[in-house]
């Protein structure tokens, strides 16, 4: 894989998203929806005191309508992605203009300005489906599941789809190492670790080291820092706003930080190695993980000459069972070699990852037992 310039990274026009339409008459109401606007990142199209075309309406991602002008649009088309903003929550007609125009929402200012702001945010992203979050966690040191983690992770970016791997795990070494990352440019951890409330998901992308199709988040070689869980919340939003897939290497511990990272992944895959001593400590794992995410499943990792099978290993972890990878000697060879894991394409371990993702992207996060 080779690495991109910021160039290569920026969007095409045909993907540039325009603002919202704003149709009102109240010129303080219009004051705070640009400067409402401007916050969120974007410029509106503004019809003040007068009806909007045609084309307007029918093309604008996001239709912000004063309670006072609801009449202007009354006739139009009923579409997704309008709404009625009033000043007033007692005022029993905003309710009625609402409906009369079909919105989606009725909000009053200035009470709703925060969600307001991020939902033309969404739209200035170019937000879309949430993307499909992978949790990977090991059942003891040594599971291999950094190395399942990038292997979904190169897998998901071989296909075309927009790709983030995050490496939660401060002291895991660096999955940027693994991948043969660590000389590209780009935004670390400790660069993140102040982030707080929105971050736009745009410039996130932009701003890691990237492996053609596969931003990378990893830690440097510095010092430890701890990341907040306010900061893990925000990035990880941003990264799930952008879509496709993002997977995440999960540390065994959980702490608030972690916490905030298992409350916005979909599906997490505990790796356990067919040992006895594996199993007893992925059940604690399992546990402690299995508070917070609730759709955790059992990778059985071979050899299996103890006698365990993968099913028998599920089941007395107590999880369901997500499938196993058989031992493949190929692939220690190829990590030497700084070649990222599933780069091939080959063996079980890419095998497993192309059948995983096939299963889970086209229910858009829910992964079928």
């Amino acid at each position: 894989m080779t690495g991109t310039t910021k160039a290569d990274r920026l969007p095409s026009p045909a993907e540039r998203i325009g603002g919202p339409l704003i149709v009102t008459e109240d010129e303080s109401l219009l004051d705070d929806l640009l400067r409402l606007c401007a916050a969120a990142g974007t410029e509106p199209e503004v019809v003040f005191t007068g009806p909007p075309r045609a084309t307007s309406w029918d093309e604008a991602p996001l239709i912000l309508v004063g309670a006072e002008a609801s009449g202007r649009v009354r006739g139009a088309p009923r579409r997704k992605g309008v709404l009625l903003v009033g000043r007033d929550l007692d005022d029993p007609e905003v309710w009625r203009r609402g409906v009369g125009i079909g919105a989606d929402h009725v909000l009053f200012l200035p009470d709703a300005e925060s969600w307001l702001v991020d939902r033309i945010a969404d739209i200035a992203e170019g937000a879309c489906e949430p993307a499909l979050t992978i949790g990977v966690v090991g059942g003891r040191g040594g599971a291999g599941a950094s190395t399942l983690a990038c292997a979904l992770a190169v897998t998901a970016a071989r296909t075309g789809r927009r790709t983030m791997l995050i490496d939660g795990d401060p002291l895991g070494g660096g999955l940027d190492i693994l991948l043969g990352a660590e000389r590209t440019g780009g935004l670390r951890w400790p660069d993140l670790a102040d982030s707080r409330g929105r971050v736009n998901s745009g410039a996130l992308e932009e701003s890691l080291p990237r492996l053609d199709s596969l931003s990378v988040l990893s830690w440097d070689r510095g010092d430890s820092v701890l990341i907040p869980p306010q900061a893990m919340r925000s990035v990880l939003g941003a990264a799930r706003r952008r879509g496709g897939v993002v997977v995440v290497d999960l540390p065994r511990r959980v702490d608030e930080a972690v916490a905030e990272t298992l409350a916005q992944i979909d599906v997490g895959l505990l790796v356990v190695p067919a040992e006895l001593r594996a199993v007893a400590a992925a059940t604690r794992v399992a546990s402690a993980i299995g508070m917070v995410l609730k759709d955790l499943r059992v990778v059985a990792r071979g050899p299996f000459d103890s006698g365990l099978r993968d099913r028998e290993i599920a089941r007395l972890v107590g999880l369901p069972l997500a499938g196993d990878l058989p031992p493949e000697p190929a692939l220690a060879d190829a990590l030497s070699g700084s070649e990222p894991p599933g780069s091939s394409g080959r063996g079980p371990l890419a095998r497993f990852c192309g059948a995983f993702l096939a299963q889970a992207l086209p229910n858009s996060g829910s992964v079928p037992v």
